[in-house]
C-alpha cells in the first residue's frame, strides 16, 4: 500500500467529508432512515463479543409479617444468556487508471476543490453508507425472528448467525390467515396484550410490514370495529387508512403500527439483488425506546496502522481508509471496515405474532 496521490485533498478533507457523510445518513428525513441507529444504543466491547441476558421479569407480591420474624424469601426468575463473536464487516471501492487520469485532467485544467473533493471522496459515502446498511439488514431480520443468518449466498466471505434468544412464551401465531377476512385478530392480540401486561409490560409499538397491515385493516372484525367506533351505519364498510387503524389500535390494545419496509441491494460476483429483510407476515410488539445495542470492538489496524494509509474513524465504529496500489495496476482506494453487530437485549419486552404459522 502506498500514500495517496491526492493526500493533500485526502489529509485536508477526510475528515468534514466523513462528518458530513455520517450527517446525512443519520437524518430521519432520508429516504434511506435507518431504524437500528433510532432503536439501538451503541456500545462499545472491550473482549470483541457481544452478549444479551434476559429473565422472566415477573412481579409477585411481597407478604405482611409479623413483627421481629424473618424476612419471607422469594424464588429468584430464571435467567438466560445469549453471545458470542462481534463479526467482522469489510467494503472497499476504488479509482481505475482511467478515472485517475480524469481526475489528474480535472487538477490540471484548474478545478475547484469541490470539484476534486467531490470525484475524490464519491466512494467515501458509498463505503460507509455500506456498513449501515448491512447493519440495517441484520438488525430488521434479527428484530422481526429473533435470530441473524447471513448466508454465503448473499454475502461475500464469511456467513453468520446470531441467536438473541426470543422467549418461546412470548411467539405467537394465528388461528387463521390473514388472507380470510373472518379472521378475528383482535381477539389474538388481546390475548398478547394481557400477557405482556401480566409480565409487567406495556406493549406501545407493533412493527411490520405494510402487506400485513392492510391485510389486517381489510379484515371484516376490523372494519366492524372501526365502523361502530365511527357511529357508521350500513354495508359496504370501508377500510380503515393507517391513521384511523391506529386509532382504532390504539383503543383496544394500547399500541400503534408502524411499517418496516425496508429493501436493501446486495452485490456478490458483480451481480446485484434486492431483499427485504424483515420477515413478512411478523408483527413485533414492544415497549416503547430502544430495545438493544449496536455492539462494536476495536479493529486490529487502529491499532497496527499501515504506513501510508490515510485513516478516518466514523461514529466511533467504521474505519475508513484511503491509499494507493500499483498492482495490477495503478488504482486509489477507499476502504470501510468495522466489528459491529446489532444486538437484541430487551427480549422481556417483545412479543412476536407470526401470522404465515396457523395455531389451533
Amino acid at each position: 500500500m502506498e500514500t495517496s496521490a491526492f493526500i493533500q485533498w485526502v489529509a485536508k478533507y477526510l475528515p468534514g467529508v466523513t462528518v458530513r457523510i455520517t450527517k446525512k445518513l443519520n437524518d430521519t428525513t432520508n429516504p434511506l432512515s435507518y431504524l437500528h441507529k433510532t432503536l439501538l444504543m451503541p456500545q462499545f466491547s472491550v473482549n470483541g463479543k457481544w452478549e444479551t441476558l434476559h429473565q422472566e421479569n415477573i412481579l409477585v407480591s411481597a407478604d405482611y409479617v409479623s413483627m421481629d420474624s424473618d424476612d419471607p424469601l422469594k424464588m429468584r426468575d430464571s435467567m438466560g444468556k445469549a453471545s458470542g463473536d462481534i463479526a467482522k464487516m469489510s467494503m472497499k471501492l476504488w479509482l481505475n487508471e482511467k478515472q485517475l487520469t480524469d481526475l489528474d485532467n480535472l487538477i490540471a485544467q484548474g478545478g475547484t476543490d469541490a470539484q476534486i473533493v467531490a470525484e475524490l471522496f464519491k466512494d467515501t459515502k458509498k463505503v460507509i453508507g455500506g456498513g449501515y446498511e448491512l447493519n440495517e439488514q441484520s438488525f430488521l431480520e434479527g428484530f422481526s425472528t429473533g435470530e441473524v443468518m447471513v448466508t454465503d449466498d448473499d454475502n461475500v466471505g464469511t456467513g453468520i448467525r446470531l441467536n438473541y434468544g426470543y422467549l418461546d412464551t412470548h411467539k405467537y401465531g394465528v388461528k387463521k390467515a390473514l388472507t380470510d377476512v373472518t379472521y378475528k385478530y383482535w381477539d389474538d392480540v388481546r390475548k398478547i396484550v394481557l400477557q405482556s401486561k401480566t409480565d409487567g409490560n406495556v406493549i406501545q409499538v407493533a412493527y411490520t410490514d405494510s402487506e400485513t397491515i392492510d391485510a389486517i385493516a381489510n379484515l371484516n372484525q376490523t372494519k366492524e370495529l372501526y365502523a361502530f367506533g365511527q357511529n357508521f351505519v350500513g354495508g359496504n364498510i370501508p377500510a380503515p387508512d393507517l391513521d384511523q387503524l391506529n386509532a382504532l389500535a390504539k383503543k383496544r390494545g394500547g399500541f400503534t403500527f408502524v411499517a418496516v419496509d425496508r429493501t436493501i441491494r446486495k452485490e456478490k460476483n458483480a451481480k446485484r439483488k434486492s431483499l427485504k429483510p424483515w420477515k413478512a407476515g411478523s408483527i413485533v410488539y414492544t415497549t416503547a425506546g430502544q430495545v438493544g445495542l449496536l455492539v462494536y470492538a476495536k479493529l486490529a489496524e487502529q491499532n497496527h496502522p499501515v504506513e501510508g494509509v490515510s485513516y478516518q474513524l466514523v461514529d466511533d465504529i467504521y474505519l475508513v481508509s484511503k491509499y494507493r496500489h500499483n498492482e495490477p495496476q495503478v488504482s486509489e482506494y477507499t476502504k470501510m471496515q468495522a466489528r459491529v453487530v446489532p444486538v437484541i437485549t430487551n427480549v422481556d419486552e417483545i412479543y412476536v405474532q407470526d401470522t404465515t404459522v396457523i395455531q389451533a
